[in-house]
């Protein structure tokens, strides 16, 4: 029963950053261009976003007694590494994988360099 709402919300989340332009990788790149043509509507799509959500999630905290916290890990290279890759990769191609989902409905052509690029990085993080 829990995935119906799970749904809806992935739904709501995915329209949202359509309607807002975050799933363009354009957008998001003319974000990470501090230096040259900056585009600052990402960070305001991040602050509407967790000025709406912080207090929802304060409320469900209360109310459900869930505590939000950051998953237990330790810092190591895998770690540090990973991000690293990440951030890199969503730097040069301007998609993660939310927008991702996104496009995979709008403009599914768009993802198969991502997709392949997604795959490799999991193959590669099993071994």
């Amino acid at each position: 029963m829990k995935l119906v709402p799970a749904a809806l919300f992935g739904l709501l989340f995915g329209l949202g950053l359509a309607l807002s332009g975050m799933a363009d990788p354009a957008r998001v790149l003319g974000f990470l261009d501090v230096a040259g043509a900056w585009d600052p509507g990402l960070a305001f799509v991040m602050a509407a976003a967790v000025s709406t959500a912080a207090p929802l999630f304060a409320l469900a905290g209360r109310r459900y007694g869930i505590a939000a916290s950051a998953p237990a890990t330790r810092m190591d290279f895998r770690l540090i590494g990973g991000a690293a890759i990440f951030g890199i990769g969503w730097g040069l191609a301007g998609i993660c994988p939310g927008p991702a989902l996104v496009d995979l409905a709008l403009a599914p052509w768009r993802l198969l360099p991502f997709l392949g690029a997604m795959i490799l990085g999991l193959l590669l993080a099993r071994r």
